[in-house]
């Protein structure tokens, strides 16, 4: 039998009001010796809670949700009580002096309402994503997630996929009792069937996953020494992140700043100059890094006078505000001044629209890269139903399926749980 646990719920005290849930087959007795007498379920009741001694310990508002049809699946009871720190702390040391009774570890509510089967996986993910949430897309993104768009198009797929399953079954059972040959034409609709499913889960997971958004997208600015680039960082951060100085190498090394426009993360990082040679070995690093960051960038602003590295970098002519730079050069996206707002916010219109064909759309389902590692799995399964073994096809539907069911935590491993519950406070 689980132990029955507890934690705050409602983010740690002191605050106006601490909600203590206790969770499991233990709940009710526990509660009921705090507070005597339950209140009807799902009916708030106010009752003085009081420890074994019967010392008071606090007026509380207890609620009682009898199982299996909570957030847990199992019997919930919840405590509405003030939210000081000696009165939380009170309460909790006497909850955890009844037998089987224990503080939760963090996101264990969440963990038994998985394997109670109230969420799946998908579901599960997309609330640790939805409390770590910082941004309005990833907040929608996560609610998305939470109320089950990413579970609800996989079981659909697995619905498929089991009805082509029952087919094949069906025709070895009829091959078997008729002695009808099952060759390539009468395994063609359900090959057909399964390429096209395939084409359609393909359709579905080759954008851009839904981790860009948690992620943040990655800006890098560089170029060669004395180029701008600090001085562009910090008018696009809005703050003085980088050292500016007229000495040529003053950013020796990569300096990441992270900001929040539009909705989006953004992680902004300003490079050492690419000096073609040099004697200097802390130089040479920071090239070195420079160039490693040059690479990792998904926007890379590029603001020297010889053509960009990458054929998707966005070429800037920066310190338009010096003398002879005023004319925007051949090939060059646009022109930046430090005492030009207006260059700035034209420059970030850019940096936003290029980022959009990064993310995904808004109106899609989001999935996560390992969920559409699993969907590529099973299309990739599918895809390969061109045999006239039917034998082979079952085989290829079963791994399919079974790649589609760890999307959905149904045969999901107990190092996979620790990991993505271990995210989670204890309160969930």
């Amino acid at each position: 039998m689980a132990d029955t646990i507890f934690a705050v719920s409602s983010g740690q005290p002191p605050a106006a009001i601490a909600v203590i849930r206790v969770s499991g087959p233990g709940a009710f007795a526990a509660v009921e010796r705090l507070a005597g007498r339950l209140p009807e379920p799902r009916r708030a009741g106010l009752r003085a809670l009081r420890d074994g001694e019967g010392a008071l310990l606090d007026s509380a508002l207890v609620l009682c949700f009898p199982g299996p049809a909570t957030a847990t699946g199992e019997d919930l009871a919840e405590l509405h009580c003030h939210g000081g720190r000696a009165v939380v702390a009170a309460v909790e040391a006497a909850l955890a002096m009844y037998p089987a009774v224990r503080r939760a570890e963090p996101g264990e509510f969440t963990r038994r309402a998985l394997l109670n089967g109230r969420i799946d996986l998908a579901e599960a993910e997309g609330l640790a994503d939805l409390l770590e949430a910082q941004t309005e897309r990833q907040r929608r993104a996560a609610i998305a997630a939470v109320e089950g768009r990413v579970s609800q198009q996989v079981r659909g797929w697995m619905d498929r996929l089991a009805t082509l399953s029952a087919m094949v079954e069906a025709m070895l059972d009829f091959a078997e009792e008729d002695d009808v040959p099952l060759d390539g034409a009468a395994l063609a609709p359900v090959t057909e069937a399964m390429r096209t499913l395939a084409a359609t889960m393909r359709d579905a997971v080759d954008r851009p996953p839904v981790d860009r958004l948690h992620d943040g997208i990655r800006v890098v600015l560089a170029g060669p020494p004395n180029s701008g680039k600090s001085t562009l960082l910090n008018l696009l951060v809005e703050r003085d992140a980088a050292i500016v100085s007229p000495i040529a190498g003053t950013t020796r090394d990569r300096i990441e700043a992270s900001v929040l426009r539009g909705g989006l993360a953004y992680v902004l990082t300003d490079t050492a100059g690419l000096a073609e040679d040099t004697d200097d070995v802390i130089e040479a690093i920071g090239v070195a890094r420079a160039q490693e960051a040059m690479r990792q960038a998904d926007i890379l602003l590029w603001m020297a006078d010889t053509p960009p590295p990458r054929a998707d970098a966005i070429w800037l002519h920066s310190r338009a505000d010096l003398p002879g730079r005023e004319q925007l050069p051949e090939g060059r996206r646009l022109a930046v001044c430090r005492d030009d707002a207006s260059s700035i916010a034209a420059l970030w219109d850019v940096i936003a629209a290029t980022a959009a064909g990064l993310l995904p759309l808004e109106d899609s389902i989001g999935f996560k890269r390992h969920q559409q590692a699993q969907c590529r799995r099973a299309a990739d399964a599918l895809g390969r139903a061109h045999s006239d073994d039917i034998l082979l096809i079952a085989e290829e539907l079963r791994i399919a399926r079974q790649a589609l069911a760890e999307l959905l935590g149904v045969s999901a491993t107990e190092t996979m749980l620790d990991a993505l519950f271990g995210r989670f406070c204890l309160g969930k």
